[in-house]
């Protein structure tokens, strides 16, 4: 019984479940937001299931790719791959199974618009990003970012069956997001990048550049969150959680340009998870309090 519960724990490790966890959240809020009334239960159940099957196959398949250089990194070393908990080919497996299961779903209780873009997305994350841009390019997080963007997108089209500009709005919010989240963890973990050659930007281009790239994008990252409200899609609810979760990220991103501490780096890192939960728990809030408070929008 020991052994059953370990194996699927190992499993369960494969799917990085709290970046899957965050990948469905924004997913779900894209599926709210898309519903101005009330929300059919059959595309927020099958659809977040299918999404989520398609997120844990893009990560098993990511662990897959990178176990070599997970064995050499003390953040990744521990992994279930690295350790020799799972063997390679079962992985691929296991992988092969949530990915079809995925489309299964998607195209079978939500629609085929859903199931086209989750697969791009997950051959853009698995493939094209861990096969090739993580170690072809320093701004391979940044064109990456489009496969880790479409999450509201997925969400919003399992609803609505359509690509709305809103939407793209939450994926440019996301998108922009992307560099400076990572950056940060990479300025800290700079040197393990560095011995298993994959070129992140503080490897290639040093720290020092990195950070203030990583306040560059903070400052565009605050503009870019005030189209919500610049469109009419949000109101003050939501302005006012921008405001001030904006003002505490470029506070973070200053003070690490300014200081090169690896701790600011982490605790920057850690902040922008959540920052991106509490934006779009905002754009949320906003979304379902705005009738009450319409006489102010």
């Amino acid at each position: 019984m020991n052994r059953l519960i370990e194996t699927c724990h190992n499993y369960y490790e494969l799917t990085k479940p709290r970046v899957v966890a965050l990948i469905v959240f924004t997913a779900i809020v894209g599926m709210l937001l898309a519903e101005p009334r009330r929300l059919l239960w059959q595309p927020l159940l099958f659809g977040s299931l299918g999404i989520w099957l398609a997120a844990a196959s893009a990560a098993a398949i990511n662990h897959l790719l990178d176990r070599r250089a997970d064995a050499m990194m003390a953040r990744t070393r521990n992994r279930p791959l690295p350790e020799g908990k799972v063997g390679a080919g079962a992985v691929l497996l296991f992988a092969g199974i949530l990915g079809l299961l995925s489309m299964v779903v998607l195209v079978g209780l939500v629609n085929v618009l859903t199931a086209v873009l989750t697969f791009c997305s997950l051959i853009g994350y698995a493939v094209i990003y861990t096969v090739y841009l993580k170690r072809a390019t320093p701004q391979n997080i940044v064109v990456g970012g489009a496969a880790g963007a479409m999450p509201p997108v997925l969400g919003w089209a399992a609803v609505s069956g359509e690509v709305h500009p809103y939407a793209l709005l939450l994926f440019l919010i996301i998108f922009v997001w992307t560099p400076p989240h990572f950056w940060a963890l990479a300025v800290n973990r700079r040197r393990e990048y560095s011995d298993v050659d994959i070129p992140m930007l503080p490897v290639t281009h040093g720290a020092e550049f990195t950070r203030l790239q990583i306040t560059l994008y903070t400052v565009l990252l605050f503009l870019v969150t005030l189209l919500p409200w610049l469109t009419g899609m949000s109101g003050w609810i939501y302005l006012g959680a921008v405001l001030l979760l904006n003002a505490r990220f470029i506070q973070l991103a200053v003070k690490l340009q300014q200081t090169g501490s690896d701790l600011v780096a982490i605790q920057t890192f850690v902040f922008s998870i959540t920052y991106l939960m509490l934006l779009f728990s905002a754009l949320l809030i906003d979304h379902y309090l705005k009738p009450f408070f319409q006489g102010f929008y």
